[in-house]
């Protein structure tokens, strides 16, 4: 695929708790055959390094990613496998990049996702600050009118903070907590975090097979996914 081709979802990590639910939301993007440009902030390495003990580093970022995309909700090594076809669609920028493709209207891109997106990244989108490459190509996802999706991380909410989710939602993106249902039938931690992820890639019309879907018949969450 030629750049010009090329038509990527922009995923931005911001400093939120909830790593796993940035790797299930890759995981499903690149399983959907999708292209990926990936902005992790400087904030969110401290949070992937506390959660699972991987350092997210510039100048080796396609061996983190791989190691982080192959680790398990539990923190369990080797629990998928993310092969190299896969990792040739993801290209990474640098969070302090202002320069790069993303943050600018003329890049050619599908949308956006933030998964996690901490109050701090709410406040920056909503407010346009564009203090980093994240927050900036939030921005131009909004102004070029593309798909936003801001997976929120924080409990409980502040004032101010459900304000800015108003405007964000009043700009046009879709604010979507990060909150696990138990109808899917969830048996081990994995289950909650790709429910998320699930409605992540529903709210930006990717396909995916991460969660079981409402039928509109009781019980169906105590079957196993086979029954």
């Amino acid at each position: 695929m030629t750049q010009q081709q090329r038509r990527p979802w922009i995923v931005g990590v911001s400093g939120a708790s909830g790593t796993p639910f940035a790797a299930a939301v890759l995981r499903g993007l690149l399983a959907a055959g999708e292209s990926v440009d990936l902005v992790v902030s400087r904030a969110s390495r401290l949070t992937l390094l506390d959660e699972t003990g991987i350092a997210f580093r510039d100048g080796h970022w396609r061996e983190d990613l791989r190691v982080w995309l192959d680790r398990g909700a539990d923190g369990k090594p080797d629990a998928f496998a993310v092969g190299d076809a896969e990792l040739e669609r993801v290209r990474h920028w640098p969070a302090g990049d202002l320069a790069a493709g993303p943050s600018s209207g003329s890049y050619p891109a599908k949308g956006m996702l933030i998964v996690p997106a901490s109050t701090a990244c709410v406040a920056g989108v909503a407010l346009g600050l564009s203090k980093d490459l994240l927050q900036r190509a939030a921005s131009v996802t909004l102004k070029e009118r593309r798909p936003l999706v801001v997976a929120v991380r924080e409990t409980p909410l502040s004032g101010q903070t459900l304000k800015q989710m108003v405007a964000l939602d009043e700009a046009g993106a879709v604010v979507l907590p990060a909150s696990p249902a138990f109808y899917a039938g969830a048996t081990h931690i994995q289950d909650l975090v790709d429910f998320v992820a699930g409605r992540v890639l529903d709210a930006a019309a990717v396909p995916h097979r991460l969660y079981r879907r409402w039928e509109g018949e009781l019980g169906g969450g105590s079957r196993s996914p086979e029954d």
